[in-house]
């Protein structure tokens, strides 16, 4: 039983994600409040956390924020609950780690199926578990990645999209495809999130940021010169 911890000061909200994720089999924690979940979820390191963006204490930003600095939580998907009005936040959010959003007023059936998507591609990966292509070098196990052998931090949407890309090198990949493979659905909404991903990717990899190719009308490409 995979293990999703609810930030969400408003309880009947609270209450109500928590019921649908333990109707779908998920264990549920939850915390009102924005450091007690951050010091929840890096004692019981669950699965996936779901996070409100207007807390109490410590807003959702810095919980994010202070999720992706720890060791124990760096890996753990977040997907933001954020109003439709808080454009800014959301880009930020984002930016700073989240691996996916939903704008309230939501479904709770989106909701879980945005949940089982994200924990479902986090399941360790059957057949080889390491890959090299040039100087990048993927452990899909442990959902580590390394240029020239020396570590670099991804989130797991971040490894997941580079990795795609990787595996189907110097050929051109769809938007939809992508946004299918990584997220499990497509739509216009999450495809301005997938480029938020791939811009943020290019930072971290710095002078190799280049071989990641924008490609018009289309989507993306890795570029792996012979």
């Amino acid at each position: 039983m995979q293990t999703v911890l609810v930030i969400e000061d408003e309880e009947d909200i609270a209450d109500l994600v928590g019921f649908n994720l333990e109707r779908a089999g998920c264990r549920v924690l939850k915390a009102y409040d924005g450091q007690i979940g951050l010091d929840m979820a890096l004692k019981e390191r669950p699965d996936i956390i779901v996070l409100d963006l207007m807390l109490p204490t410590l807003n959702g930003l810095g919980v994010l924020k202070g999720l992706r600095r720890d060791s124990r939580t760096q890996q753990v998907p977040v997907i933001l609950l954020t109003a439709r009005a808080q454009t800014e936040d959301r880009i930020q959010g984002l930016t700073s780690g989240a691996d996916d959003y939903v704008t309230k007023p939501f479904s709770p059936k989106e909701l879980v199926l945005r949940v089982q998507s994200i924990l479902k591609r986090m399941q360790v990966n059957s057949g080889s578990t390491e890959f090299v292509v040039g100087p990048f070098s993927f452990d899909k196990n442990a959902l580590k990645f390394y240029i020239d052998n020396a570590p670099v931090e991804l989130t797991s949407t971040e490894f997941k999209l580079l990795l795609y890309l990787c595996e189907r090198a110097n050929h051109p990949q769809q938007r939809n495809d992508m946004l299918r493979s990584v997220w499990g659905y497509s739509d216009d909404v999450i495809s301005r999130t997938l480029d938020t991903h791939m811009k943020r990717l290019r930072q971290k990899l710095g002078s190799f940021a280049d071989r990641v190719e924008t490609i018009r009308g289309v989507g993306y490409r890795f570029v792996n010169p012979a």
